[in-house]
């Protein structure tokens, strides 16, 4: 992997009134948890904490999910219920982001005067 850039994967839950993402530490992990629970939880996500995006999709503004949405959504609060279901329910995204956005090369940018 090349300097500036971080693996990042997280599994995307469409819900009826808002989309929710959570990060996982692999999606191996995850797999293995759908058909083995004894696996604990703590080995599969990367923080218990659950982010909507305003349905925006998998893509969106990340912000912390309030009480109130995850018991409208899921009819609990508890992040580790909430987990567990959108972890079953939800799609599993993996990918390679860098760190660093904008000019690559800032030379290349306006030359004025020539």
């Amino acid at each position: 992997m090349a300097r500036g850039e971080a693996s990042q994967t997280k599994i995307h839950y469409k819900g009826k009134d808002d989309d929710f993402i959570i990060f996982i530490d692999d999606a191996k992990a995850a797999k293995e948890w759908k058909t083995d629970k004894s696996i604990p939880l703590a080995q599969v996500v990367s923080a218990f904490k659950i982010f909507v995006t305003h349905k925006q999709g998998a893509q969106g503004t990340l912000d912390g999910a309030s009480h109130s949405t995850l018991d409208n959504e899921f009819g609990t609060h508890v992040d580790e219920e909430v987990i567990k279901q959108i972890i079953e329910k939800g799609t599993i995204q993996e990918g390679e982001f860098t760190e660093r956005q904008g000019p690559k090369n800032d030379s290349m940018g306006s030359r004025a005067g020539h």
